[in-house]
């Protein structure tokens, strides 16, 4: 009885191993490749998977989306311009089959392509492009690469540029620029404020020509205006039409109240003014001479 005993607990023993070894369960986002003494046979799952022990090999393959993180890259830009860009890809497995058989390690391969890839499209792009257009890039890099995994039973669903590294010199470039391209902005916006404004006031002074009366009272709601901070303030508008003859008085009255100016005498010719009594001034100092001689 003990021996018999032992071989039944031997046989559950082995039937229980061989139970493991021939029975997998899959969840819903997996896939199980199998292969019998080396041969694909079929994809099975989800759900119960019964295998030969011994004979048959499963490789589970998973569905889901993976998001893979591209390495940063160093790139220069079509305008020779140095940068630093990483990216995100998704993608997911859609052939299971494919994935095991044409590729060793899909998720490693997927890897390797998009920064190959990465660096080829945006050497290819200037970085106004890199900064502006980056829907496009992504578009063109998520085309590529999906053609490149697509027999591999891989499909790239999204490509997303991260981010742009430039140095701190561009950087100050692109600062400056920005800076004189909003000074431009607002001195074109200036302009057309100061147009308009003398468009209006040369409609204005249309109307108001038309009609004496209107620069009156523009000019008591001027004074209103006025009186309401500045109440010691008086303010009379006096026409230029009467100023204007004063002005032209003055000005003459001005110009005939400066005296004529002096003549300079010709070579030889006496001063103006000089008479007898100058000649005498002259000779003044030759009658001396003599008296200093008779007394001698």
């Amino acid at each position: 009885m003990t021996a018999i005993i032992v071989v039944l607990v031997v046989l559950v023993a082995l039937a229980a191993a061989l139970a493991g070894a021939s029975v997998r369960i899959l969840r819903e986002y997996e896939r199980a490749v199998v292969f019998r003494l080396g041969r694909l046979i079929a994809q099975k799952g989800p759900g119960l998977v019964l295998l030969i022990p011994g004979a048959d090999r499963m490789v589970r393959v998973s569905l889901r989306t993976v998001t893979l993180n591209v390495p940063p890259q160093d790139v220069i830009t079509r305008d020779n311009v140095p940068a630093r860009v990483d990216a995100v890809v998704y993608f997911r497995v859609v052939d299971a089959n494919n994935s095991v058989l044409q590729i060793e390690n899909s998720l490693k391969a997927t890897s390797q392509i998009a920064q190959t890839t990465l660096r080829s499209v945006l050497g290819k792009a200037d970085l106004d492009t890199l900064l502006t257009e980056r829907e496009k890039l992504n578009e063109d890099l998520q085309e590529i690469i999906d053609e490149q995994t697509e027999p591999w039973g891989i499909k790239v669903t999204t490509v997303e540029i991260k981010d742009v590294g430039i140095p701190q010199g561009m950087q100050r470039a692109m600062a400056r620029q920005a800076e004189a391209e909003r000074e431009r902005r607002a001195k074109i916006i200036n302009a057309q404020g100061e147009f308009q404004a003398a468009a209006q006031l040369a409609q204005a002074a249309d109307v108001i020509s038309q009609n004496p009366a209107t620069i009156q009272l523009r000019y008591l709601q001027t004074l209103s205006e006025i009186g309401v901070n500045q109440n010691s303030t008086v303010v009379f508008p006096l026409p230029m039409n009467l100023i204007t003859p004063l002005l032209e008085a003055a000005g003459r009255k001005a110009e005939e109240s400066e005296p004529a100016p002096q003549r300079e005498p010709a070579p030889g010719e006496l001063p103006p003014g000089n008479g007898a009594g100058d000649l005498g001034e002259l000779a003044a100092p030759r009658d001396t001479e003599e008296t200093e001689a008779a007394d001698r």
